[in-house]
């Protein structure tokens, strides 16, 4: 039998990026008129990959946005966020711990996430995370991202799994049915970036904070499916 699994979304899960997400975008949407946003917003902007926060930025204020204008946006964000890299975020209080537990309970650790290797890799170099995952999966990996329950799959078959010893850890629905989908167990995390209340959206487990997730935690959602 192959070693358990644990898969970790990124963004609003391993680690708090939103301030340097909303300063992307701001930066990247000044120079087209829109008014900035705040970190308070979140929730309804990130979750999707690049294309849809920007999209989503110029639904909230009422305005259009055609293909060249995108590109533009998409290049000028892209471009800050990578010279900025890691910026202000900061790894989830407690999670490089919940990591080590986990390790060293037999589990391989993997991230699946809607955000582009060519940020991903270099985030997590920076704040001293990627040692710690064998696999790491992102929006441009495949051909489809999350919520497509092959995002996870396919990041399963990468990290040697199987779906009926692997976990998946995520703060949004895309996570929650992305993970069910392809057959794992799913836990939410309630201090992430939402984009629907946690309790709605059927995880197996909710957790408030790192302290909580433990191998016996994660071992007894695997065992109880």
């Amino acid at each position: 039998m192959p070693a358990p699994l644990a898969i970790f979304d990124l963004d609003g899960t391993l680690i708090d990026t939103a301030p340097d997400l909303i300063s992307s975008l701001n930066h990247a949407i000044a120079p087209e008129g829109l008014a900035p946003y705040s970190v308070a917003d979140t929730n309804r902007l990130v979750g999707r990959g690049l294309k849809i926060m920007i999209q989503r930025a110029f639904e909230h204020r009422g305005k259009s946005l055609d293909e060249a204008t995108y590109k533009a946006c998409f290049d000028r964000l892209s471009a800050f966020y990578l010279e900025n890299i890691p910026g202000e975020s900061k790894p989830y209080p407690g999670i490089t711990a919940a990591l080590d537990r986990l390790q060293q309970a037999g589990f391989a650790l993997a991230v699946c996430t809607n955000k582009r290797e060519s940020f991903t890799l270099p985030l997590l170099e920076a704040l001293g995370l990627k040692s710690h995952f064998t696999t790491i999966t992102g929006g441009d990996t495949f051909d489809f991202r999350k919520p497509d329950p092959r995002h996870v799959s396919e990041t399963i078959a990468r990290a040697g799994g199987d779906p009926e010893t692997t976990i998946m850890i995520g703060d949004s629905s895309n996570d929650i049915d992305s993970g069910k989908g392809a057959g794992a167990a799913t836990i939410a995390v309630t201090f992430g970036y939402a984009d629907r209340p946690v309790a709605e959206m059927g995880a197996d487990r909710m957790i408030d904070d790192y302290d909580a997730l433990t191998p016996e935690l994660a071992k007894g959602l695997i065992a109880g499916r």
